[in-house]
């Protein structure tokens, strides 16, 4: 049995569809900057992948920077010190980003203003009124 990245109880993405390379991380680390490849690219081929259609479609829906145009989901993980640790945090980033893709919002019933909050409403435009109505000159 292969690894699997577990998304939801029944929704699992296998290790070999996720490609990822070590890179140099960015920032401040001395002379061990140069020469560990401690950050980690995480590439995830949306189209390619074992989704189910509707995974698939909300995610190519995303309006993310991290998604290119031929559907490949990129994630840079340089946070933690050792890769084993960024390659984790990576993983768990793509696995929050899937199932916030997936999350159908309620849609939005309108209501109207109850009769006693406009009424309040326009009691106090009308105090405010006649404070600022009461501030201009006075005739003696």
């Amino acid at each position: 049995m292969t690894p699997m990245l577990t998304i939801t109880s029944n929704v699992q993405i296998p290790d070999d569809e996720l490609q990822w390379t070590a890179i140099r991380s960015q920032g401040a680390g001395g002379q061990n900057v140069n020469k560990v490849s401690s950050a980690v690219h995480l590439r995830f081929d949306v189209r390619a992948s074992s989704l189910s259609d509707f995974y698939k479609e909300r995610l190519l829906a995303l309006n993310d920077s991290r998604l290119s145009r031929d559907g490949v989901l990129v994630i840079k993980a340089q946070r933690f010190r050792t890769q084993e640790q960024n390659l984790a945090d990576a993983q768990e980033r793509l696995v929050e980003l899937i199932r916030a893709a997936t999350q159908v919002e309620k849609k939005r019933r309108p209501t109207r203003p109850t009769r006693g909050s406009q009424e309040r409403r326009l009691a106090g435009k009308s105090k405010r009124g006649t404070i600022k109505a009461g501030r201009g000159k006075v005739d003696f």
